[in-house]
């Protein structure tokens, strides 16, 4: 467990931080310049706080009679330029880092059909494949990620998207993981904490976060949107559709998604979630889902963010002001969720 209260003035910035982040990955969230990337270099010992206090797994990193030195934290960091040494293989690099648990990384993230190949050979994808084994091969006790696929084209990000998932899964560390990516923190995270001018403003297990609408307007209205996990229950070749169970019914996605009995994570964008106060009939959405209204939220727009309750599990809707005065929409309300099949983007689909 990591634990951070800091406060650290730079300039005209400050970065007021208090964070717990668990075993799985925790996201970062928020604009640029929010204090994301400070925020990781004050865990990794680079930039040192003015005041407060950073513990991890009980041990103290800095407070105001410690600072322990950054080589010494025990610290794995992967950045979103791969920095691999251009002159050395890819054992040679990953050996840097030192060796532990090498064959179980090596396998792991699927390097070793690569470990003759120098830098130069390899695709981005691969290049941060090898700096985050480098980065676990020194046996860290935490894992700092600083947009490591902000540079990747959207077919490397789905062929290193697997291999970050797995370790998520594997590894016993916290991992702190900063993104501008919603699809990334979808697939990804265990843990989101939204961060803006240098506070973290709110934090916890992902979808709780991801269905609040206090939250919409720490998202960004574009980015809100409820997780879901999902089972595959059927597949129609014929249709090429898919349907996926969950407590709250079922949903028809297009295309392939996996095989009978699969998991799947989906994020559902609260902007294409639709309210009718009846059942609508005659419509060309495939996806009709009873909810009972949670909370109402007015957002500083035009828009109403709303809390939705599907068969226990929670959904998100973003309407106008106006939509929500007309339909008479209170706390407790029953409605009908509608959400057309191609709401749901190819890369807001994970593994569950």
């Amino acid at each position: 467990m990591l634990q951070v209260d800091i406060r650290k003035r730079l300039g005209a910035f400050t970065l007021d931080a208090t964070l717990a982040a668990p075993a799985g990955i925790t996201v970062l969230f928020g604009p640029s310049g929010s204090g994301k990337t400070s925020l990781i270099n004050a865990v990794a010992g680079l930039l040192q706080p003015d005041q407060g206090q950073i513990t991890l797994n009980g041990r103290v990193l800095f407070d105001g009679a410690t600072n322990i030195h950054a080589h010494a934290r025990r610290v794995g960091y992967v950045f979103q330029d791969a920095r691999l040494f251009p002159h050395m293989s890819v054992l040679q690099n990953l050996r840097y880092g030192g060796r532990k648990d090498e064959d179980r990384i090596i396998d792991l993230l699927g390097l070793r059909p690569l470990l003759q190949r120098r830098p130069r050979d390899l695709s981005g994808g691969e290049k941060q494949r090898v700096a985050l084994g480098r980065a676990l091969m020194c046996g860290p006790e935490i894992l700092l990620m600083d947009e490591p696929l902000a540079a990747l084209d959207a077919g490397l990000k789905s062929e290193i998207i697997p291999y970050f998932r797995e370790l998520r899964d594997e590894a016993d560390l916290p991992i702190l993981y900063v993104t501008h990516s919603m699809s990334e923190v979808a697939q990804l995270a265990s843990t989101l904490a939204l961060v803006s001018d240098g506070r973290v403003t709110r934090a916890g297990p992902v979808a709780d976060v991801m269905s609040d609408p206090a939250a919409v307007p720490l998202i960004g209205v574009r980015d809100a949107g409820a997780l879901l996990d999902v089972t595959v229950t059927d597949v129609d070749p014929a249709d090429q559709l898919t349907t996926l169970s969950f407590a709250g019914g079922a949903l028809t996605l297009p295309g392939q998604l996996g095989q009978v009995g699969t998991q799947l994570r989906l994020r559902i964008p609260a902007q294409d979630v639709i309210l009718s106060r009846t059942q609508p009939e005659g419509l060309s959405a495939l996806n009709i889902l009873p909810a009972k209204i949670t909370k109402l939220t007015k957002g500083r727009g035009p828009g109403v963010a709303v809390g939705l309750d599907c068969g226990g599990v929670p959904l998100l809707a973003r309407i106008t002001a106006r939509s929500a005065r007309e339909m008479a929409l209170v706390e407790g309300a029953e409605v009908f969720a509608i959400l057309k099949a191609t709401s749901v983007a190819p890369m807001d689909v994970g593994a569950g």
